[in-house]
């Protein structure tokens, strides 16, 4: 993937920015101007269906927003730059292009919206000259405006406008919850007073009523739900993405499903559904000082938006382009070019902005709405199917600092897909050909980065492990890109100890494989056929009860060199080939050690990592934490023990342990050897603390091997690394000499690894 420079400079924004962007597009033209002609048909019921709906789907999607963005270094892009780096480039790109659409032809819907705002203006010249005004005469020189602003002044300028007009917009609601009720035509025969009437109009509007027309007043309104991902657009341009992101985007969701709840039950107890459906700016007739206050507060909340989509559209289309996705270099050149020490998107922004004017001129506001509502469906639907297939795949390097729930998220691409097909079926198909089509162009040009097919691969890899054990238990007959552990293990004590099938659990159960093997020593026969049935119908038993993620055989096999050699040459039915083999032994046992020393250079021959689990006598006591030593010349080592003693962790029974990191060293003066092992901890997004990284200076006369059981006698789990040197020169007095601490998972690397 190529590097997204054009869009990576941060101009030092924070939550703020991402919030009032958002919830200036939230609480925006819908609210003002077709609110209340929804509540009016479907009644106080009717429309708070449609707003909760449309949260279930706009919910989900900020909170899949708000994990995708912590999990990745946040460049400019917003959601395209979240989809391409989840997805990949082909189906991101896709997506981004639609979503760049999409944003582009909401720059039209609030700009011809802002000039709603000028109704008053509009019926004046109809009642005194006869004259109607084209709407056009407001919306383009409005826009044209706006567009110099933003080419000439940038982003910054943009910011402070919508600080501005979002404390108009804040003025307007609150002179709008302090108005009254409106007080009914009195005729000669009946003079009902004004609370009366306000009481009968909120009875009469608090069913649900005209529900027939449900989907199509919701694709309507839905636009005004999208806004809550407008300040991911402005993701280039922030100090601390992935802060600002889920707690702006978060924020701004929450402030405006409270206000259009209120705001709907305001104009149920304030006027009759007939007022309701035919007058779009009731809210001035309700609002205190309303003829001046909902126009401005109108104008303010959709020229902020409008303001926000110029901002956020062309910033979309650069990063697409920075990406190279389009066929010729001279057309990503051109729109991935920016201005300035913050790349402000010039180019991108002139076509975004001729896009917009055309719609401008020839669209009106509900068309556009449900052409707007259809695009935001699709990418709502894939961000949270990426959070969904994140959460099913389970990545090792899927560390999000803000987590969803896997639940959640499949829920919300359900209902997008759902509501887009209630909506109209026609053009949901529609939009989906178009998306097909954008997919197959994109894939054309850019055949060497990764399509549709790596989006399930991790999902596959988990379909697949979660079914082969399902099999098992009901006795039915990845790759360089990241590492994740696929293990075996041989042992003939099955039935004498069980600690290093607890062990090759905790390895197994999230984000790797496990196989383990009971040896049977011998030659194969119908009696040791029998007898390997009968043990493994046992240990499957046993298994279950402990309810495992761990595939389990049995292996017979005349010595137990003949059994590794076997074992290690056989395919994993992960589906992934195996790259780990657990040896085990009792401390106790010494000869086992032998055994186990004399097969390492075999198993050395395949790249294999090499564990040896040293157990002891001891219960294992997780709550104590997990110990991980790295010692001078443990340079191949260390990633492969901090990534392993991170993906044990992610068992259960560790979950209020934590993982320690010790340096032991005879100098002083280690520089700045901590504060580089914290770096690259934090940039692979692992749960360690800095405070947990101890340098322990060990003292003069003391070995290494007496300052490890000195600091982990009552550790749940120690990891200490080896090396063909300390094999050859140290062989078993090397392993004997932790004597004086518990159980001890000894760990050698194959190839080195990377933390992603």
């Amino acid at each position: 993937m190529k590097d997204n420079k054009a869009t990576n400079n941060k101009s030092g924004f924070g939550t703020a920015a991402v919030y009032f962007t958002a919830i200036s597009s939230i609480l925006g033209a819908i609210l003002f101007l077709r609110l209340g002609y929804a509540s009016g048909t479907l009644g106080f019921w009717g429309t708070i269906i449609i707003i909760l709906l449309g949260h279930l789907i706009t919910i989900p999607t900020a909170l899949a927003i708000s994990e995708l963005a912590t999990n990745t270094r946040v460049e400019g892009g917003g959601e395209y730059f979240i989809i391409s780096r989840s997805f990949g480039l082909k189906l991101g790109s896709t997506i981004g292009i639609t979503l760049f659409l999409s944003q582009t032809i909401s720059i039209a819907f609030y700009t011809i919206a802002f000039a709603e705002s000028f109704q008053p203006l509009f019926a004046w010249l109809i009642e005194r000259f006869g004259f109607e005004l084209p709407r056009q005469a407001i919306s383009v020189p409005t826009f044209l405006v706006l567009a110099y602003i933003i080419l000439k002044k940038g982003t910054g300028s943009g910011v402070k406008l919508l600080y501005i007009v979002n404390a108009l917009l804040f003025i307007a609601l609150l002179f709008f919850f302090l108005g009254k009720p409106i007080t009914p035509t009195i005729d000669a025969t009946a003079v009902v007073a004004e609370t009366d009437a306000a009481l009968s109009g909120f009875k009469s509007n608090f069913g649900i009523h005209n529900m027939k027309d449900f989907f199509i007043i919701f694709a309507i309104c839905f636009p005004a739900f999208t806004g809550m991902t407008a300040g991911v657009g402005l993701s280039g341009d922030l100090k601390n993405p992935s802060k600002a992101i889920p707690m702006g985007t978060m924020m701004a969701t929450i402030t405006g499903l409270v206000v259009y709840v209120i705001v709907v039950w305001k104009l149920c107890t304030s006027a009759s559904a007939e007022e309701l459906i035919a007058d779009q700016l009731i809210m001035s007739r309700i609002a205190l000082f309303g003829v001046v206050v909902i126009p401005i507060g109108l104008a303010a909340c959709t020229s902020s938006s409008a303001i926000g989509a110029m901002m956020v559209a062309p910033r979309t289309l650069q990063a697409i382009a920075a990406d190279g996705t389009f066929p010729f270099k001279r057309i990503n050149q051109f729109f991935a070019r920016g201005k300035g020490p913050t790349r402000e998107p010039i180019n991108a922004s002139l076509l975004s902005f001729i896009i917009a004017l055309i719609f401008i001129i020839l669209g009106d506001v509900n068309t556009v709405a449900e052409i707007i509502t259809m695009f935001f469906l699709i990418t709502y639907g894939t961000l949270c199917l990426s959070s969904f297939l994140n959460h099913f795949g389970s990545p090792p390097s899927y560390r999000p600092r803000f987590k969803s729930k896997w639940f959640i998220s499949l829920a919300g691409f359900l209902l997008s897909v759902w509501v887009m097909f209630m909506i109209n079926p026609l053009y949901t198909i529609l939009a989906y050909i178009v998306i097909i089509l954008i997919y197959l162009f994109v894939e054309h040009t850019n055949k060497d980065q990764k399509g549709i097919v790596n989006i399930f691969k991790g999902a596959l890899f988990q379909l697949n492990r979660h079914l082969q054990i399902y099999m098992q238990k009901h006795q039915a007959g990845m790759g360089d890109e990241e590492w994740r552990p696929a293990a075996i293990c041989i042992s003939t004590n099955s039935f004498k100890r069980d600690k290093v099938l607890q062990m090759m659990r905790w390895i197994s159960y999230q984000h790797g494989f496990g196989t383990y093997f009971h040896l049977i020593e011998g030659y194969y026969s119908k009696q040791t056929h029998i007898e390997a049935q009968k043990d493994l119908e046992k240990l499957i038993t046993t298994q279950k009860e402990a309810k495992g993620s761990l595939y389990i055989d049995t292996m017979i096999s005349p010595s137990y060199t003949s059994a590794i050699a076997q074992v290690i040459q056989s395919p994993s039915i992960s589906g992934m080939e195996n790259n780990m083999v657990m040896f085990e032994y009792d401390k106790r046992s010494s000869n086992e050690l032998n055994r186990i020393l004399e097969n390492v250079n075999l198993v050395r021959a395949g790249d294999f990592d090499i564990c040896i689990f040293s157990g002891s006598e001891h219960f294992i006591h997780p709550n104590n934490g997990l110990h991980v030593w790295i010692r001078e010349g443990d340079e191949k080592n260390t990633n492969f023990m901090i990534l392993l003693g991170y993906i044990i962790m992610a068992h259960p029974d560790w979950k209020k342990g934590q993982i320690k990191i010790f340096i032991p060293s005879v100098k002083t003066e280690l520089g700045t050897l901590k504060e580089d092992l914290a770096r690259k901890i934090a940039d692979g997004r692992l749960p360690i603390t800095l405070a947990n990284i101890e340098i322990i200076i060990i003292p003069e006369g003391e070995t290494i091997s007496q300052t490890i059981c000195k600091w982990s006698p009552n550790a749940g789990l120690t990891i200490i690394g080896f090396n063909e040197h300390h094999i050859k020169h140290d062989g078993i007095d090397f392993f004997t000499a932790f004597d004086g601490i518990g159980d001890i998972l000894f760990v050698n690397s194959g190839k080195e690894k990377d933390i992603n």
